[in-house]
C-alpha cells in the first residue's frame, strides 16, 4: 500500500510503499476512500506542539474508508461497512472522563495520525469501538471533514450551551468554521463570523451569517459590542490575537470557547474585565462518538454542506503549501478512491 510518511519534522512527506497492516484483537483493518488535511496534520508534521508524535508515522485523522478485515473479537462492524476513523482513535473506558460521557479527555487516550498510524495511506487500522460507521447518505468525501472539523465545531457549540436568539461569534471561517455557521444556525443563533479574506466572508454569508466582520478593516470586538456583544464565541482561526479580538466582544456572561491550536502565543487576559463581566474562557478539544453519530446524522438529514476540494494523496505536499498560505476556502480531502 501506499502511504504519506512523516520521516522528520519540518521536511517533506514522503510517499511510501508499506505492507498491508495486519488489524490485532478489537481492531479492523480499513481501505481508506477519503482523508481530510486538517490544520494538526500540519502540526504533527512540523513537531510545534509542546506533545510530539515520534516519527515515521502517517499522519490524518479524517479517515474514511470501507472495513476490509476484522481483528479477533470484533462483531459489531461487518466487511464492507464504511466507517469513520477520527482523532480519538481509542480510549480506556474506565476513568472517570470515559464514565462521565467525556472520553475525549481521557488521559490514555491515543490519537490516530498522531500516537498511531493515521489516515493518510491506502490502508489504515483502527479500534473497532472507535470507528464511527457512517450512515447511508453520506459519502466518504463528506464524511471525512465531518469526522473532525464538523464534530469538533458541534461539540464546542455545546459546550458553549448555545440557545436560539442568541448571538455566536465563529472566529475564522475555514474548514472548521464554514461548519460551525451552520451548526450555530441549525441551534437558532445569530452568527456573527469573522474572517480576513473577501472568499471566506462571502462563504459566511451564503451559509447563512447574519453578519460578518472583516478583521482588516473593522474592530472585531467593537463590532460585536455594537450588536449587544457574542453570548458566545468560538476561536477557530490560528492566530492568538484573534482570540483576544473575539474575546473582547463579549457581553456579560458571554463564553470564550478555544478551539484552535497555534504552535506559539498565549492570550493576554484582561482580569478586571473577566471578572466584572462574569465571562468565561473554556477550551473545548474534538467530540465523542455520540457527537459524531449526530454530525453524521445532520448530514444524512441533508441540513449541513460540506465545502471541500478533492486532491491526490501524492499531492500532499502542495495541498500543506496552500494550507499554509491560506489558499484553501475550507477543507482538501485526499480522494484515495481513484489511487492506483
Amino acid at each position: 500500500m501506499k502511504a504519506a510518511v512523516v520521516r522528520a519534522f519540518g521536511a517533506p512527506l514522503v510517499i511510501e510503499d508499506r505492507p498491508d497492516p495486519r488489524p490485532g484483537p478489537g481492531q479492523v483493518r480499513i481501505r481508506v476512500e477519503a482523508s481530510g488535511l486538517c490544520h494538526t496534520d500540519i502540526h504533527a508534521a512540523h513537531g510545534d506542539w509542546p506533545v510530539k508524535p515520534v516519527p515515521p508515522f502517517v499522519p490524518g485523522h479524517e479517515g474514511v474508508g470501507l472495513v476490509e478485515e476484522l481483528g479477533e473479537g470484533v462483531t459489531h462492524l461487518a466487511v464492507g461497512q464504511r466507517v469513520a476513523v477520527p482523532w480519538l482513535g481509542k480510549a480506556c473506558g474506565r476513568c472517570e472522563h470515559c464514565l462521565s460521557g467525556w472520553e475525549t479527555l481521557c488521559e490514555s487516550q491515543i490519537n490516530t495520525g498522531y500516537g498511531c498510524d493515521g489516515g493518510y495511506a491506502e490502508k489504515m487500522l483502527a479500534w473497532a469501538d472507535f470507528a464511527q460507521p457512517v450512515p447511508d447518505g453520506v459519502g466518504a468525501l463528506d464524511a471525512a471533514p465531518l469526522t473532525c472539523a464538523g464534530v469538533t465545531t458541534y461539540k464546542a457549540l455545546k459546550v458553549a450551551g448555545v440557545r436560539p436568539a442568541q448571538l455566536v461569534a465563529i472566529s475564522g471561517v475555514g474548514g472548521l468554521g464554514h461548519l460551525a455557521v451552520q451548526y450555530a444556525k441549525i441551534a437558532g443563533a445569530r452568527v456573527a463570523a469573522i474572517d480576513v479574506t473577501d472568499d471566506k466572508l462571502a462563504l459566511a454569508r451564503e451559509l447563512g451569517a447574519d453578519l460578518v466582520i472583516d478583521a482588516r478593516a473593522q474592530d472585531v470586538g467593537a463590532e460585536l459590542k455594537r450588536h449587544g456583544g457574542a453570548h458566545a464565541a468560538l476561536a477557530l482561526a490560528v492566530n492568538p490575537d484573534a482570540f483576544a479580538a473575539v474575546n473582547s466582544g463579549l457581553r456579560r456572561g458571554g463564553k470564550l470557547v478555544m478551539v484552535a491550536l497555534p504552535a506559539h502565543g498565549t492570550l493576554p487576559l484582561p482580569i478586571f474585565d473577566t471578572v466584572l463581566n462574569g465571562t468565561s474562557v473554556i477550551g473545548s478539544i474534538v467530540g465523542t462518538r455520540q457527537d459524531l453519530a449526530e454530525v453524521f446524522q445532520l448530514h444524512a438529514e441533508g441540513r449541513t454542506r460540506v465545502i471541500r476540494e478533492t486532491r491526490p494523496l501524492a499531492a500532499v505536499n502542495d495541498c500543506v503549501d496552500e494550507v499554509l498560505r491560506g489558499q484553501v476556502k475550507a477543507r482538501i480531502v485526499f480522494d484515495l478512491s481513484a489511487e492506483d
